[in-house]
Parts: C-alpha cells; sequence; structure tokens
C-alpha cells in the first residue's frame, strides 16, 4: 500500500482491509486517514475510475467498509466514517494522479530535502518512469514517487473551470447550475466559487460507527 494513500501505520492496516472491498465495488481508494482527537473519524477518499463519485456511491462504499470493518474491528474506540469524493482541490495521492492532472497547480512535500529544499510549487508536467515532473521556476525538475510525502492539487480559477466543465459534461450538474458559478469564477469576485458550495467538494456520506 502506498504510503500516500495511507501514511499510518493503522491506516496502512485499515487500507488492507477497505481496499478489496471498495475495489471488488468498481471504485479505487485515493486516501485513508484516521483522525483522532476528541473524536476520532475515519476518512475515506474515494472514487471511479473517471475521477467521479456521487452521493449513493459514497453511502454504498459506507455501507461495505462498515460491514468489513465491523468484524475485523481494527480501531479499539467510537469513531465516526466518513467517505467522500477527493474535492477539486485533491490530494495526488497514486503516480498516476500526476499524469491526469498535468498542467494544473500543485504542492508537493518531499521526505528528505531535494537541493536544500522540500517544498514544491508549480505547474505539473506529467510523469517520465516513476519521476513526478513539475515545473518551477528554475525549470522542469523531476521528483522520484518515492521521495513524495505530501501532495495537492492548487485550487485555481482554472482548475474549478476545468472541473465543473467535466461534471456538466457527465451530465452531474445542471446548465444554470454550470453557468452561474462559471460566471462568478471570470468575473473579479474569484472566491465567491467557494461560498456557493456548488464547486469545492460533493457531500459526503457519513455512518456513525460504536
Amino acid at each position: 500500500m502506498n504510503d500516500m494513500i495511507a501514511k499510518a501505520a493503522i491506516d496502512r492496516r485499515i487500507a488492507e482491509i477497505i481496499s478489496p472491498v471498495i475495489e471488488d465495488m468498481g471504485y479505487e481508494v485515493v486516501r485513508v486517514r484516521l483522525m483522532t482527537g476528541k473524536e476520532s473519524t475515519l476518512q475515506i477518499m474515494a472514487q471511479k475510475p473517471d475521477g467521479t463519485i456521487e452521493v449513493d456511491d459514497c453511502a454504498q462504499i459506507s455501507t461495505a467498509v462498515s460491514a468489513v470493518m465491523d468484524v475485523e474491528d481494527p480501531i479499539l474506540d467510537a469513531y465516526t466514517l466518513e467517505v467522500s469524493s477527493p474535492g477539486i482541490d485533491r490530494p495526488l495521492t497514486r503516480l498516476k494522479d500526476f499524469d491526469q492532472w498535468q498542467g494544473f497547480e500543485a504542492k508537493i512535500e518531499t521526505e528528505e530535502l531535494i537541493d536544500g529544499r522540500r517544498r514544491f510549487k508549480g505547474q505539473l508536467a506529467g510523469i517520465d518512469g516513476d519521476d513526478v515532473l513539475i515545473e518551477i521556476e528554475e525549470g522542469t525538475i523531476g521528483l522520484k514517487f518515492d521521495w513524495l510525502s505530501d501532495a495537492k492539487l492548487v485550487l485555481t480559477d482554472d482548475l474549478i473551470r476545468d472541473v465543473l466543465k467535466g461534471r456538466k459534461d457527465a451530465g452531474q450538474i445542471d446548465e444554470s447550475q454550470f453557468d452561474e458559478v462559471q460566471t462568478i469564477i471570470d468575473s473579479d469576485e474569484n472566491v465567491a466559487p467557494l461560498k456557493t458550495g456548488k464547486s469545492k467538494k460533493r457531500p459526503s456520506a457519513n455512518k456513525e460507527n460504536t
């Protein structure tokens, strides 16, 4: 299991349990995180192979995951299960993500210092073997995928516009909704789309576990 998908030992253990179930249903696991504190939350990000996911899909995954987690019982304390889409400014956890989102801005962090730095921000330029290519001020550089500790897309107008267009073409949002948000993006008030709740993230399917 890739450490970008599941970082901590407990995350990797959970991912080993739930990934076969989710994949058998025709979905992909993007990220698994058990966030502990006063209340614990198991966050699972998933998607279809085409990158989409609907509320009903999240609910089906939640039901299936709950069943297998009840049997395996890897989490001792009570927790909330949250199944959701990766969102627009999504985490990049698999090598193919960097190829799929080529041309968009991203932030990447590495485990160790690379030429004196761990953080890189720039436009994704695809992949070359197991290297992630990113255009920074100094030019295009390659970072070994195994070097990465964290990566995510930067929320930009171009990214929002592209994702909304994809959802519109797939029939997931209606014409009037798309046109309204598109108009706001193209205006000077480019923070407005996040306040509408139409483009930030699809609703999650949550299930309480005890």
